[in-house]
């Protein structure tokens, strides 16, 4: 256990347990990377990503002004991805890809629980995770096009809340269904506790928002391979068709936006204070989504996102 609770502190590196199974090497490392997996003989995120970096990334999260004081801190981040790092997530391909990974993901959450601006201390990119919910609704997000599926519960809002902010009842009721916790009748759940709102935002990230796409995941390691159409819609692999696949028509095809702009600019940001170097980004067309078709087309009314 000493050896375990070394790793999460960033001191040392747990050896992997190792097996062959029909040629293939799998391997379990424990809290971090458990469940025989091939991803487990790489890298895991604590080897390249620890607390300071966290604390780096999201400098002004606790500051009095911030709406989220104490909420996010590194241990929720790493408790959660350890539940996805078997399946790939920061432990794709070597360190570098992998860095890459934490750094996009991250960069989608800093931009949209950031209360930077122009003028604020430590510059705009600086205050990423200062919300951990949407702080004025406007209105409950019920949809009842969904009342047999996901029926909203009476006196209960649909507001955003989280890392990769969640709205409307139908996502509430799909994420809960895939993480075995009821947030239909309990969306405050996301609210008040911090690694669930992580595990939330991975699972997205991880999991296609529709059949016969890929996830953000996918597009982003390289895992999918586009389609004809696919290369005539301008999307390819790389950052771009992330926000593609989370976002669709709200940030994708629109040409220079600054939604699309202000994610991209968090992803760079974090891409340097990691030590990895905004070069490394790859070129505009893999970085941008400016040109790409969208994947999806959100109808006015159930737009998912608070931006």
């Amino acid at each position: 256990m000493a050896a375990l609770m070394a790793v999460a502190n960033g001191q040392e590196s747990v050896k992997p347990l190792v097996k062959i199974v029909k040629g293939k090497k799998l391997c379990d490392k424990g809290w971090e990377c458990k469940g025989w997996s091939q991803f487990c003989c790489n890298q895991t995120i604590s080897d390249y990503f620890q607390t300071y970096q966290f604390e780096n990334l999201f400098a002004k999260r606790n500051t009095p002004v911030a709406h989220a004081v104490g909420f996010w801190d590194y241990h929720s981040f790493i408790t959660a991805a350890a539940q996805y790092q078997p399946h790939g997530f920061g432990t794709t391909g070597g360190k570098l890809q992998s860095m890459k990974e934490v750094a996009a993901f991250l960069g989608h959450v800093g931009s949209k629980t950031s209360c930077g601006y122009g003028v604020a201390t430590g510059g705009p990119l600086a205050w990423g995770l200062c919300y951990n919910k949407e702080m004025s609704p406007s209105k409950l997000y019920c949809d009842d096009y969904y009342k047999y599926t996901y029926p909203c519960t009476p006196g209960v809002s649909y507001h955003g809340r989280g890392a990769l902010p969640i709205y409307w009842n139908y996502n509430y009721g799909e994420t809960g269904d895939a993480l075995k916790v009821d947030l239909l009748n309990h969306p405050e759940y996301i609210e008040n506790n911090a690694t669930l709102a992580f595990q939330a935002a991975l699972w997205r990230w991880m999991t296609p928002v529709k059949k016969h796409q890929p996830s953000a995941h996918d597009v982003f390691v390289g895992s999918w391979k586009p389609t004809k159409n696919d290369t005539l819609a301008k999307r390819v692999p790389g950052f771009g068709a992330t926000m593609n696949v989370l976002y669709g028509d709200q940030v994708c095809g629109q040409g220079d936006v600054d939604t699309m702009n202000n994610i991209i600019s968090h992803y760079l940001y974090y891409l340097d204070l990691m030590g990895v170097g905004r070069e490394e980004a790859g070129p505009h067309e893999v970085l941008t989504c400016e040109e790409q078709k969208p994947f999806t087309v959100s109808p006015s009314s159930a737009s998912s996102s608070s931006s």
